[in-house]
């Protein structure tokens, strides 16, 4: 019998061994309430902490979009700068022509395709041309103009108002491809060196300012990279 330990409404905790025996203790009424309130997490206090860590995710992801966007066209940009520039080695490695095509047709907006123009045998006529690889840019982004692109083009080619404008000074429209030829210059398919510049931009963006181009010149094949900025209240076309 259990005496001067505490009243009946006192709550015991016995705690018994393999045999069936053990100790029993009398525990003060406030440790039980104790025992009883720290059982974890109600539903409300959970659904809070969620909500609240869905609200920290959603403006971070707000604020974090537009550094997404810029590098969907920076990545549209960089696979662009090096398509041209690998197919220029390989010209010049492999002392053949190379044709770098630009929305080609039959493929879907945003596609380079590379192909190779094996050298005649025997001196007869040309084999026809093979395609070696294609390339996309990512679906948000596109060979395009946006508004706010300035008149002074990179390098000086063409007005900025055409979005694949090969073929400066020739006279013949603006050509979406360029031909690498084994000493490195750029030519179209009647031999005349082919200029111009490309222009890679998200036209979903509220400002043209994430836009970049890639400028060709035709006497060397140099190939060279740009970005939109503000100079001054002005949009210019900085090289990279």
């Amino acid at each position: 019998m259990l005496s001067g330990a505490g009243s009946l409404s006192t709550p015991i905790l016995a705690f018994l061994d393999g045999r069936g025996s053990g100790v029993w203790y009398l525990l003060p009424g406030n440790t039980y309430m104790k025992l009883k309130t720290q059982r974890g997490f109600s539903l409300l206090e959970m659904l809070i902490t969620v909500a609240i860590g869905l609200t920290v995710a959603s403006i971070g992801f707000v604020t974090m979009m537009p550094m997404f966007n810029r590098n969907h066209v920076d990545l549209g940009y960089e696979t662009t700068l090096m398509v041209l520039r690998n197919t220029r080695h390989l010209a010049i490695t492999q002392s053949h022509q190379y044709y770098v095509n630009f929305n080609p047709a039959g493929f879907p907006a945003g596609t380079i395709q590379v192909t190779y123009q094996p050298p005649a045998i025997g001196g007869g006529a040309l084999p026809p041309v093979q395609q070696v690889a294609t390339y996309t840019l990512p679906r948000d982004v596109s060979f395009s103009v946006m508004t706010g692109f300035p008149a002074s083009a990179p390098d000086g080619f063409g007005g900025g108002i055409t979005a694949i404008d090969f073929g400066q000074g020739l006279g013949a429209g603006s050509l979406n491809y360029v031909s690498f030829m084994p000493d490195g210059s750029v030519r179209d398919t009647l031999g005349n060196y082919n200029s111009g510049v490309i222009y890679i931009a998200r036209t979903a963006d509220p400002t043209p300012y994430n836009s970049r181009s890639v400028s060709v010149w035709g006497a060397t094949g140099r190939v060279r990279g740009w970005r939109l900025y503000k100079v001054a209240g002005v949009s210019k076309w900085v090289q990279q």
